[in-house]
């Protein structure tokens, strides 16, 4: 039996990776930042440990390799992108261990989490991708000329951290005031809906698999409430080019706005999987099987889409302990 870590347990898609992992023949063993009873997914792992954050990497990066060594960890799945961001620069234990991390390689990371890069990339490679123009803020001389609503955030940003929207010039230069110059990017405001491509891409096969849904519903922090699956094949097969040209290897999450005329623009990349992944097997396309399928080199199912769907997401509780 193979032996999967999850960290941050806590995390959206939590449920449906642990699921998948044990319909996998995966023992799984959870990691969270709070305590195990905290935690309704910690009832559904057969193991789990109470970790150090990951913006403590003298204390996270060792508690993961003592993990994985106590309980025969082949395979890392980290849930949060400073998760990925670390383990992207830390590659070197897990390779001479035997572990697989489950994300994509590092010179594709290197693109996807710096969103200016991403967006030149899109720009030079993938013609039929639209971007948004994307500026450091430390390149700006002035207020770029796009109109109100400006869109600021960071660079590396996740979750809406740290976004912001200028819509004067006074606001603007409250902004420059305060803001990191060397990480904070501006960009035009597109108004749309946020429309999601799940990705799966299995090189040793030579396949992207793609599935579409559309957001109709979300919290203030963008987390997806409702959604409607469809299918656009122009926007399908422009997706499965980037991720070609990217590197990507099993599943990723690209983010679009689609404007009034139906054009999409390119907004991100979830380079783990998305707070929507159980929308997406819902749907039909078991992303979470994929993922781990293109890190065995086994080959990935197609996903045939057959007809729209809504899927709403709702919120359930469980009594994780009592207390006497």
């Amino acid at each position: 039996m193979h032996t999967a870590l999850v960290t941050s347990l806590g995390s959206t898609a939590g449920d449906i990776v642990i699921k998948k992992l044990k319909e996998n023949g995966f023992c799984v063993v959870g990691a969270s930042i709070y305590p195990e009873e905290w935690l309704a997914d910690a009832l559904m792992v057969d193991v789990f440990y109470e970790s150090p954050r990951a913006d403590h990497p003298d204390e996270f990066l060792p508690f993961l390799y003592d993990v994985c060594e106590k309980e025969a960890v082949d395979f890392v799945v980290p849930l949060i992108d400073p998760e990925v961001d670390l383990l992207n620069v830390n590659r070197t234990w897990f390779e001479e261990h035997g572990v697989t991390l489950g994300i994509s390689p590092k010179p594709a990371l290197d693109i996807i989490r710096d969103k200016k890069k991403l967006a030149d990339f899109i720009r030079d490679n993938c013609p039929d991708t639209v971007s948004i123009p994307t500026e450091y803020l430390r390149d700006l001389p002035e207020m770029p000329n796009w109109g109100f609503p400006l869109v600021c955030k960071p660079c590396n940003g996740r979750s809406s951290q740290g976004l912001t929207y200028v819509n004067s010039q006074e606001e603007w230069n409250a902004l420059v005031a305060v803001a990191d110059m060397d990480t904070y990017i501006v960009e035009p405001f597109v108004k749309g809906p946020i429309c999601m491509v799940e990705i799966v891409r299995n090189p040793a096969q030579g396949v992207v698999v793609t599935a579409t849904r559309e957001e109709l519903m979300s919290t203030p922090h963008c987390l997806a409430l409702t959604v409607r699956t469809y299918q656009d094949e122009a926007l399908e097969q422009a997706s499965a080019v980037l991720a070609e040209k990217l590197g990507i290897v099993g599943n990723v999450n690209f983010e679009y706005l689609r404007d009034d005329d139906g054009v999409y623009h390119f907004v991100e990349c979830n380079p783990r999987f998305s707070a929507g992944a159980e929308f997406a097997v819902m749907a039909g396309f078991d992303v979470v099987t994929g993922h781990i399928r293109s890190f065995a080199g086994e080959d990935v199912d197609a996903y045939e889409f057959d007809h729209p769907r809504i899927i709403a997401r709702k919120y359930e509780e469980f009594l994780t302990k009592e207390e006497k």
